[in-house]
């Protein structure tokens, strides 16, 4: 199947062309449709298969036939768990609407910035994205109002409400109007994401590309165990030797990103820590170092993780292993992606043994646990 096959306009397709996007994912070609026909969507699809552009392209390509509103009445609001999704979503947008024969506005608005800039330039702004919290700031001073918007997306709905949105996300949706076109996209389907179905989502097109959630074929993955005053030593020597240029290391807390970061540094590998209570420069700035190549170490928390989307990242090493499997799958599947293969590598103390042999239950795979006390670093 191609995009042209989906029902979007010519000038989407030339600028997919352009980009090198020539096949839609799954999930893609069952919601492309759909949300041209102004159906109510629930995407369930794991991180990297394509779901931001699945709802992105028919937004843009509706756009055109929305009526003109209010200044600060916006026509479509998609809302996200934290400001590094933002700003990818935000970036999509962008990317697609290159060739749009129309002039239209987006922003992404989030926590961490002046919210007295933000609200000097939401004029005339027709998408929204935004954080739960940063928008109720701007609703709250009359920056912005939600009762003509025509398209509601929230993304990565699961992740949202493990981060303790849900009493914020149910007072945006009371200051929705009723009738408008539902869009709902999450990794997972889970009781909370029912919940939100059933308030948010009128006979909507349910589509669940999950068969593959735990497909990890591309993946090499490794494990050592090692005793954790032995952890960053370790790390170190993985580095050097398998002469990693880029490679995401995923901490259990802020603290230790930032004394693996420190240590890092301190032996002449250059890293940058991103955690929730850096600035959101210094978390845009970290971001892009990385992508473009100028760093290489990236330390992460798993509260961050959604916003980092690279396509062709080699390394990716579990410096703690995280609390579920889930969690494990979804960080190590940033490696790995469009069809390139990657490395993930976990560094297991004794007291995580159990707890890795859990998450390879889960993913129905044996991964051999080397000793590291038979390498020489």
């Amino acid at each position: 199947m191609s995009f042209s096959s989906l029902g979007l306009p010519q000038y989407l397709l030339n600028n997919l062309e352009q980009n090198n996007l020539l096949t839609p994912t799954p999930i893609q070609e069952q919601a492309i449709p759909a949300i041209l026909n102004n159906k109510d969507v629930l995407g369930i699809a794991k991180t990297g298969s394509g779901k931001t552009a699945s709802f992105v392209l028919p937004i843009l390509a509706n756009l055109e036939k929305q009526p003109k509103l209010k200044d600060r009445h916006i026509a479509v609001l998609v809302l996200v768990p934290t400001r590094e999704l933002a700003l990818q979503v935000n970036d999509v947008f962008e990317t697609f609407s290159k060739a749009l024969p129309f002039t239209f506005k987006t922003m992404a608005v989030y926590g961490g910035t002046s919210v007295n800039v933000q609200m000097k330039t939401m004029s005339n702004v027709n998408i929204l994205i935004a954080t739960p919290g940063r928008l109720l700031d701007l609703i709250s001073t009359n920056a912005v109002h939600l009762n003509e918007v025509k398209i509601f997306v929230v993304d990565e709905a699961d992740k949202m409400l493990n981060l303790g949105f849900k009493k914020e996300l149910d007072e945006i949706i009371s200051l929705l109007p009723t009738k408008k076109q539902n869009l709902l996209f999450s990794a997972t389907l889970n009781p909370n994401i029912e919940i939100i179905k059933r308030v948010m989502l009128n006979d909507p097109l349910i589509i669940h590309i999950a068969s593959d959630e735990n497909s990890v074929e591309l993946i090499n993955q490794t494990a050592y165990a090692v005793s954790p005053e032995k952890k960053g030593p370790l790390l170190r020597h993985l580095i050097d030797t398998k002469n990693m240029q880029q490679v995401l290391i995923f901490t259990s807390s802020i603290f230790d990103a930032d004394a693996v970061v420190n240590k890092l540094n301190k032996n002449n590998i250059k890293a940058k820590s991103i955690h929730g209570k850096k600035s959101q420069f210094a978390r845009t700035q970290a971001l892009s170092d990385f992508k473009e190549g100028k760093l290489k170490v990236l330390v992460a928390t798993d509260i961050l993780s959604r916003g980092i989307d690279i396509k062709f990242l080699p390394f990716v090493i579990n410096y703690d292993l995280p609390r579920s499997p889930k969690d494990y799958i979804h960080r190590i599947g940033r490696t790995g992606r469009s069809e390139n293969p990657g490395e993930a590598i976990s560094l297991i103390t004794p007291e995580e043994e159990h707890h890795f042999k859990v998450i390879q239950k889960k993913m129905k795979m044996e991964i051999e646990l080397i000793d590291a006390k038979d390498l020489k670093f």
